[in-house]
């Protein structure tokens, strides 16, 4: 499984959720899932549709871009802890 994150530098919401994710991929018990952070300045489609939106979060039951589908998570509270966001992921993984 692969965890999506739409995210843009500079934004201090970005920063934080991709530090915990990244925490709960690296340390806890999802060693099958991996985290990718798209930058929505890289791309104008990416841009458009999440420009104001930022952070979004995705979660794909495919790690090959190609057939995945990609199913939206809602964006946590900012001052949910790992913990909390750990089991808010479990619902959806």
């Amino acid at each position: 499984m692969r965890l999506i994150l739409y995210s843009k530098s500079g934004c201090h919401l970005c920063e934080g959720l991709q530090e915990k994710l990244e925490q709960i991929v690296e340390t806890r018990n999802f060693a099958s899932l991996q985290l990718e952070i798209r930058d929505i300045m890289t791309r104008d489609e990416w841009f458009a549709a999440y420009e104001y939106e930022v952070p979004v979060l995705y979660v794909t039951n495919r790690r090959d871009a190609e057939e995945a589908e990609e199913e939206m998570i809602p964006r946590p509270s900012p001052r949910a802890t790992v913990s909390q966001l750990e089991k808010m992921l479990r619902k959806y993984l």
